[in-house]
């Protein structure tokens, strides 16, 4: 018996559920990260400066470089009242010019990558807390931790394949999608 392929609907407008857990999973990943961090160096002055550090990297890297790097080379940036599942694409056609779509795949391409980076801002905070957790454990800060690694599982299991990549328009061109399966779908 022949398996039917369904085809999947993308979308021109995300639903605003999609962009608001997206973008709510995304804030709670850098806010947690960075107190975590924090806590994981007992609220020092150094605990802080690094959480904070991070938590400037985090978000300049995904609301600042992205609406600036990535987005003006995506088909979302070019579709009239299009709006991508992080919603980066209504704030980059206001502050950087249109890019080639041709380089959108560049977002997967060298060391500094956007993709390397926006992946680098998921796991720094995992990192940072693993030796916080032998030097000055706490159950709370143990909590942090697997709330963040939580968070990124489901970002990678659920949100990317299931609400953001496997509906979106630019599945095709991008690296990201290519590399989960599903730019075919």
């Amino acid at each position: 018996m022949a398996k039917e392929t369904q085809r999947t609907q993308l979308y021109t407008r995300y639903p605003i559920s999609s962009i608001f857990t997206y973008n709510g999973i995304t804030m709670l990943h850098y806010l947690l990260g960075s107190f975590g961090i924090a806590l994981g160096y007992k609220l020092s002055w150094a605990g802080f400066t690094i959480g904070l550090l991070y938590l400037a990297f985090a978000f300049v890297q995904m609301y600042v470089i992205m609406p600036l790097t990535v987005c003006p080379a995506c088909v979302y940036y070019r579709m009239k009242g299009a709006c991508c599942v992080s919603g980066l694409n209504v704030i980059s056609s206001r502050i950087a010019k249109e890019g080639n779509l041709k380089d959108f795949a560049k977002r997967g391409t060298g060391l500094f990558c956007h993709n390397n980076v926006y992946m680098a801002a998921l796991i720094i905070p995992l990192i940072a807390m693993i030796p916080a957790l032998i030097i000055n454990f706490s159950w709370v800060l143990l909590a942090i931790f697997l709330a963040v690694l939580g968070l990124l599982v489901f970002r990678i299991f659920v949100i990317f394949p299931k609400t953001a990549c496997v509906h979106c328009r630019a599945k095709n061109a991008c690296p990201n999608a290519q590399a989960m399966g599903l730019s075919t779908i």
